[in-house]
């Protein structure tokens, strides 16, 4: 099994994967929760294209902010629930 965790603010980088459907960021779904300890792994989770799983962690909007928080907060959030466990490729789309 495959993971692909997008790591640029525009979260684009699972779109083709999930055929061309736009994925809520773990960050955007995290403000409109309240926290990110809202969240189950099944909010930011999506299966596409050969059962590929996709998560984009998202961010500020270019030139605002740091992305690098937003990176952190998301991996963080995907080991404390279990997204890494039976997969056996994980690719990091990360921005730069």
């Amino acid at each position: 099994k495959s993971l692909i965790v997008g790591c640029d603010p525009k979260a684009d980088s699972t779109r083709l994967i999930l055929h061309a459907k736009a994925q809520d960021t773990i960050l955007s779904l995290a403000a409109s929760a309240g926290s990110v300890e809202d969240l189950e792994l099944e909010d930011v989770m999506k299966v596409g294209y050969k059962d590929i799983r996709c998560v984009e962690s998202g961010g500020p909007e270019p030139g605002v902010g740091c992305a690098g928080r937003g990176v952190i907060t998301s991996i963080n959030f995907l080991e404390e629930n279990g997204a890494y466990e039976n997969i056996d490729y994980v690719s990091y789309d990360v921005l730069g």
